[in-house]
């Protein structure tokens, strides 16, 4: 394995839940040493499930905290404070989550942090971001999702919104600031400045709608829920078969021709109603999505697929994560890991999405125990360790 990426860069991470941890996952992956401060009895995620029947440590704490150091500390005690600074003073880079206000209140905001490590690169990710109305709220994904204006865009006409079922409002915030910290980065590498990072969960969810803006602002009408139905290309959508569902996307009319070629309807070239995409949008309940489905009902997912594949046309059968993590493409790209963790043994969950050919992600050690590196980290002795827990600083 070669030198990582992010090999000598050291990251203070005082992130919780998911968006920021996830960012933090990354640079870890990629060879930063990520020393991550929870609150004394351990971040919230800790909590969340599936947890592990023998040791109680939480499925989902362990997926997005890989690769880090754990220690903990009182941000409120004068004496935890200080243990914060000493570890900022040579760091590269700080990443927090904490919803607005909260790091000035704490007196660890950029400016504070600035003034002990003038070329910081500190990256904070919000629900709301910094200036906003409305930054002193606290934001999980739903929320995000909903006032982004995803959940209105998500589900069937005349049913209720649906969130989309991952944290995408999450996961693309911490890439957001994952690329955000790249671009610091490369800034200071060239002027040998740091600055700061302002990434809102909100502002993530707005800027992944698409054309469902420029539907609006150009277009003049406000999209609605459109079930699985693509509003501007057409055929794009789910359908029925056999043993399950899959999707089918043509995206051009030459796509479209090979398509009518491979589910025996060449008759579809000449209908007016389907001479164009335009046209194929406007027409396509029921007339188009009837003989598309009509078809898809004879066959199974995997000779749907041969077919289409065969032809050229974009398709792929719709998955259970079982089925997923089985698939030869998740198994080629090494994208199930495993990792021994030192209370739930092994366990497996996502690999390194980005494949880099000299500098390659891994997943080396596990997600820290609560306040595993406090020794470590903080240069402590057993003495010392001892009498700051009964101090309540660590």
């Amino acid at each position: 394995m070669g030198k990582k990426v992010f090999e000598g860069l050291k990251v203070v991470d005082l992130t919780s839940a998911l968006n920021g941890p996830f960012c933090t996952m990354f640079l870890a992956d990629y060879g930063a040493e990520v020393i991550k401060i929870e609150p004394l009895g351990g971040e919230q995620s800790r909590e969340w499930g599936p947890l592990d029947e023998k040791s109680g440590e939480s499925g989902f704490y362990a997926c997005f905290n890989r690769n880090k150091k754990g220690v903990t500390l009182n941000l409120k005690s004068e004496k935890g404070k200080k243990m914060f600074f000493d570890l900022v003073k040579d760091a590269d880079i700080l990443v927090e989550n904490y919803k607005g206000g909260v790091t000035k209140k704490l007196g660890i905001d950029y400016e504070a942090v600035k003034k002990v490590n003038p070329t910081i690169i500190y990256a904070s990710s919000s629900g709301f971001g910094m200036n906003s109305p409305i930054s002193h709220r606290p934001c999980y994904d739903i929320v995000a999702q909903a006032m982004g204006g995803m959940l209105n865009l998500t589900g069937f006409k005349d049913a209720p919104p649906v969130k989309v079922g991952p944290s995408v409002a999450d996961h693309v915030s911490g890439i957001y600031l994952m690329v955000g910290i790249g671009m610091a980065l490369y800034h200071r590498e060239r002027t040998g400045e740091g600055q700061l990072i302002d990434v809102s969960m909100m502002d993530v969810i707005f800027s992944l709608l698409e054309n469902a803006i420029v539907n609006y602002t150009i277009g003049g009408f406000i999209p609605e829920r459109n079930g699985n139905i693509d509003p501007s290309i057409c055929p794009f959508d789910v359908y029925p078969c056999k043993d399950g569902y899959v999707t089918v996307g043509v995206g051009n009319n030459r796509l479209f021709e090979k398509m009518c070629n491979a589910i025996g309807h060449p008759e579809l070239l000449e209908d007016p109603r389907f001479v164009d995409n335009d046209t194929r949008c406007a027409n396509y309940v029921p007339a188009l999505q009837d003989v598309i489905a009509g078809w898809c009902a004879q066959y199974t997912k995997s000779e749907i697929e041969d077919i289409m594949d065969k032809a050229g046309i974009p398709c792929g059968p719709v998955l259970n994560v079982k089925e997923a993590i089985e698939h030869p493409h998740i198994k080629a790209r090494n994208m199930i890991v495993h990792n021994v963790h030192p209370t739930m043994g092994d366990i497996a969950f996502q690999g390194c999405v980005i494949k880099l050919s000299e500098t390659p992600g891994e997943v080396v050690t596990p997600a820290p125990l609560v306040g595993q590196h406090n020794r470590e980290v903080f240069g402590l002795t057993e003495e010392e360790e001892k009498q700051l827990k009964e101090e309540g600083v660590i």
